[in-house]
């Protein structure tokens, strides 16, 4: 695909897409001169010292990048520095905002599938009596979405997934609504979380590539758009399950189609919705690859190139230049193609390139696990441990289940705005916002087992869905 036009600025005389008028320029010379004796100090640093002694604390504590490839290293403070001195642009805030949808995107069709469940259960029932298909399947999609797009974004790049993830979920998504059995309507949630578990890697990926450090904290509020599919989602259903599904007793024998149209008018509404965020992604901002991506595949032109783009969105200049980038020599095996076998191993071979690396590696992807293993068993098992101990969580009416759903996922959008603040606060930041997070969420859920009443239970599940 090629290259839009704007990724064609450059200084020096050389083509340029942006205004070339008197106030225009100079504005650039103004901002140039502003930013230059910031950034050269900087650029000074690179070459001073050790690479380690300048990289955040959190980096240095778990490997040394510049042990592993000294020109990556390089390059790479080159280009955050760059980042840094150009500062926030629109362009950042409309990834914001468009990667946020995609976030939001994710955590919708997660709880689509899950909401729909019982209503399609009901209608067709369940072919086998040992295992619920429909969570089986959105749980297969999303791991093997997840392993595929995360896997081949670091070889083709993230333009690709973050362009066309969206498109096949709303694609899916709208397909899913009209499914005719239990079976071919499980299959299609395997294909759309498939589509929304690469989508969910990219976003994140995406965003961070592109941010300057001062605005890092933005990450962690990007939580606040997952919050926000949980409740548009929680919002849809009090509407359409309440009014559009079976009774809660009801059998296959006795819930028809005309009676149980909630799940898909659920579908038809959220595969329209994601249609739309589809469209923006891919007309509103013209995504390029990120410019990390960009240099370890020493590809210096196009991180010039992108990084005169961003600068342009501030009518202010790119104080890297291509010369800069190139005297600090070539990364490691880019001249092997990028399906080589020793680049493609190297992606796996990285994650544990240290000692420290390799243990902090293990235990995210042991923490992730078990999140994923208690949160279902959690959400299955409890409503029995609570009938068990006599607990009134009102009636089972679909207005009442679906408006107490809704209320929980509306209480989950405070969480990530408070996070946001305390991680960048000095007595919290990111390990004890993390600390205190997940305690108050462990005393809440011990809690919610004592629950007696309706307005217990939904007090206290609103506030276990803020606090985690």
């Amino acid at each position: 695909m090629a290259d839009h036009p704007e990724f064609h600025a450059t200084r020096g005389g050389n083509q340029q897409n942006v205004s070339d008028s008197p106030a225009y320029t100079s504005d650039i010379d103004n901002a140039s001169k502003s930013v230059s004796k910031n950034y050269d100090e900087k650029l000074q640093n690179v070459h001073e010292g050790p690479l380690d002694d300048r990289s955040s604390d959190s980096v240095k504590e778990v490997f040394d990048i510049q042990a592993i490839d000294p020109v990556l290293a390089k390059k790479m403070a080159l280009a955050n520095q760059a980042i840094d001195t150009i500062g926030m642009t629109s362009f950042q805030w409309k990834l914001f905002f468009l990667n946020g949808f995609g976030y939001a995107v994710d955590s919708l069709l997660i709880v689509c599938q899950s909401i729909a469940s019982p209503a399609v259960q009901q209608e067709y029932g369940l072919p086998s009596a040992h295992i619920v298909g429909i969570p089986l399947a959105s749980q297969v999609g999303l791991l093997v979405g997840a392993g595929i797009w995360g896997f081949s974004a670091d070889i083709i790049g993230r333009r690709l997934a973050f362009n066309t993830s969206l498109f096949g979920c709303a694609a899916f998504v709208l397909i899913a609504g009209g499914m005719p059995n239990y079976i071919s309507f499980s299959a299609i949630v395997a294909i759309y979380s498939a589509c929304a578990g690469g989508n969910y890697i990219l976003d994140a990926t995406n965003f961070l590539e592109f941010l300057p450090t001062t605005h890092a904290w933005l990450v962690t509020f990007m939580a606040l758009w997952w919050a926000i599919g949980y409740t548009i989602t929680g919002l849809l259903a009090w509407a359409f399950m309440s009014n559009y599904s079976c009774a809660p007793d009801a059998t296959p024998a006795t819930c028809t189609r005309s009676q149980n149209m909630g799940w898909r008018y659920l579908h038809f509404t959220c595969g329209a919705l994601v249609l739309v965020m589809a469209f923006l992604r891919v007309t509103v901002i013209k995504m390029t690859q990120t410019p990390r991506w960009l240099l370890s595949n020493n590809r210096d032109e196009k991180v010039i190139a992108v990084l005169d783009k961003i600068a342009s969105k501030k009518k202010t200049v790119n104080p890297l230049t291509l010369d800069q980038l190139q005297s600090e020599g070539v990364i490691l095996h880019t001249e092997k193609s990028v399906w080589s076998w020793l680049r493609m191993k190297s992606h796996f071979k990285g994650l544990f390139q240290t000692r420290k690396l390799a243990w902090s590696t293990t235990v995210i992807i042991a923490n992730w696990f078990v999140i994923g293993m208690v949160s279902p068993l959690y959400s299955v098992f409890l409503p029995y441990y609570l009938e068990s101990r006599g607990a009134d969580t009102g009636d089972d009416s679909n207005y009442t289940t679906w408006r107490n759903y809704a209320i929980n996922q509306i209480a989950g959008i405070a969480g990530p705005i408070i996070a946001g603040v305390l991680v960048e606060t000095r007595y919290f930041g990111r390990r004890g916002t993390l600390a205190v997070g997940a305690a108050i969420t462990m005393v809440l859920q011990f809690g919610y087992t004592q629950i007696k009443t309706p307005a217990q239970n939904v007090g206290v599940s609103a506030a276990i869905t803020a606090a985690s």
